[in-house]
């Protein structure tokens, strides 16, 4: 009986989707010229629709400008094939002190943007009319000034619109889409619940600050079957609130490429980050870490489960990072990570030389970096695991340029309120992986290689307590130690293999 009440349930539900009523906005006298700004008729077509109790709003085939537009509960934004959502090019059209974006929804529900069309953020000349404003002095920005890593005047984020920002929305679809050429993060959905993002595209390598995907302090949220080509991190989970964050997130299928990182938990890190599952992601030419993992903001991180990723052309495989950039708040807790199935290709050289936006050259001399997990002292990352994971490194490396050997330990600095990244430490001792502060680590199944040279030891654990290293292989080696362990208690080491002319492969001190 109540399989049955279910099912009946199911198909009124569907035959009610299916029956939605329409609300084309060329009936409420939208242009498709590329000229003409739509905003008060499309804005029209969605007031309409949930005064109605709700229907699709259709965009159809065509270019149209708008400026901000709202979304209200029930309502789907539909963009059909061809159709071109474009966004003024008029800074003055999104507000005064701190622009909004260009679609917004706040505390509504049963949301949606379908469809096969393009949302158009029309970088370049909304950049040139921000740039004029500033040049007039007719808009605010004390944040206005060069940054000498991109040898380029960058506004403040607060004047470069986002392109969709949700905020304490419930039941959200994004379908289909492709969203391109933003000057901010592209999407944010903060405070949610019940996100589904699937099968959209992102372009936008046009400024800096473009996240592809960013979920802020929301829950139960999938993203899958999804592409995003960005000049920041690709997706990123983030917590602004301190009683809040994320949890139960689902992530799969997804390309990504970055001049930032791939996949990334943090920065803003206020609150808490648990329950994330990632699965089948494909990461290339990403200039930072194809998956990296921080608190650094007080906040916790906990039971987050990542498998199949591969990434090619990536500065960096793994960065997992517990630091303390507030002074006002104690530091959080990183435990209980699973990472698994992961292969990793690094290159020597920029692996996102050549975009229209690259992150920025890594300041100081430095050969390529290697993995990384860092607590602080009294704060180590907590029971991690590493499950069948092969990184290959180019390897190309001087002794003479060298700035850190296993000698050297000690000045490592430990950079606890530096911004987490991973460069952060300057060179390293090791070419393949760098572990501090940690307790609880767990590597199985573990290859680690480079193809032409480097002088330094393959993996250095330093002040680490249960370690744990079962069938590690580490391919390439031309100097002793192949594997430091510096303050390391309660370990266990079984079938640690490492090139067979260095007498002395493992060296406890």
């Amino acid at each position: 009986m109540k399989i049955a009440l279910l099912s009946l349930m199911l198909c009124f539900c569907m035959g009610t989707y299916a029956q939605k009523e329409l609300y084309p906005v060329i009936n409420y006298g939208a242009v498709a010229d590329g000229k003409t700004n739509n905003t008060v008729a499309i804005q029209q077509a969605i007031d309409e629709a949930t005064k109605n109790g709700g229907g699709k709003v259709v965009v159809p085939a065509g270019d149209f400008v708008t400026g901000v537009l709202y979304l209200k509960s029930n309502v789907e934004l539909n963009l059909a094939a061809g159709a071109r959502l474009m966004a003024t090019a008029k800074r003055a059209d999104y507000g005064g002190k701190k622009a909004s974006a260009l679609i917004v929804g706040t505390n509504v529900q049963h949301i949606a943007i379908t469809g096969k069309g393009t949302i158009d953020g029309r970088a370049k000349p909304l950049l040139e009319d921000i740039y004029h404003m500033l040049n007039a002095g007719t808009l605010e920005d004390a944040e206005w000034k060069e940054y000498n890593d991109w040898h380029q005047m960058r506004p403040a984020e607060h004047n470069r619109p986002h392109l969709i920002d949700l905020t304490g929305c419930q039941d959200i679809i994004v379908k289909n889409i492709t969203i391109r050429d933003g000057l901010c993060w592209i999407q944010d959905y903060r405070g949610c619940s019940d996100i589904v993002i699937d099968s959209i595209t992102v372009e936008s390598n046009t400024f800096l600050n473009n996240d592809g995907i960013d979920i802020t302090d929301s829950k139960n949220v999938k993203i899958t079957n999804s592409s995003v080509n960005v000049a920041d991190d690709g997706i990123c989970l983030k917590s602004s609130n301190a009683n809040s964050g994320c949890e139960n997130i689902y992530i799969a299928n997804c390309k990504i490429r970055s001049s930032a990182s791939g996949f990334k938990i943090g920065t803003a890190s206020r609150g808490y980050f648990r329950n994330v599952k990632v699965r089948n992601l494909e990461i290339y030419d990403t200039y930072r870490s194809a998956i990296a993992i921080e608190t650094v903001d007080g906040g916790n991180i906990e039971n987050i489960d990542v498998r199949n990723v591969t990434a090619r052309n990536t500065g960096n495989a793994i960065f997992i990072r517990l630091g303390k950039r507030r002074a006002d708040v104690a530091p959080g807790y990183l435990r209980g990570v699973y990472i698994s199935d992961v292969k990793v290709a690094v290159p020597a050289g920029k692996p996102d030389a050549g975009y229209s936006m690259e992150g920025p050259e890594v300041r100081g001399t430095h050969h390529v970096f290697p993995s990384s997990i860092a607590g602080i002292p009294g704060h180590p990352v907590e029971n991690v695991v590493l499950n069948n994971i092969e990184i290959i490194y180019e390897g190309v490396a001087s002794a003479g340029t060298a700035a850190s050997g296993i000698g050297s330990l000690e000045m490592v600095p430990e950079k606890i309120s530096d911004y987490p990244e991973f460069s952060m430490f300057g060179e390293l001792p090791s070419w393949g992986l760098y572990v501090r502060h940690a307790a609880g680590l767990t590597m199985k199944n573990i290859k680690l290689g480079y193809q032409k040279s480097d002088f330094r030891a393959a993996c250095v654990f330093d002040q680490v307590s249960k370690l744990n290293l079962a069938n590690v292989v580490v391919t390439s080696a031309e100097s002793k130690p192949v594997i430091l362990l510096n303050k390391v208690s309660g370990s266990s080491l079984k079938n640690v293999s490492t090139p067979s002319h260095l007498k002395e492969d493992i060296r406890y001190q």
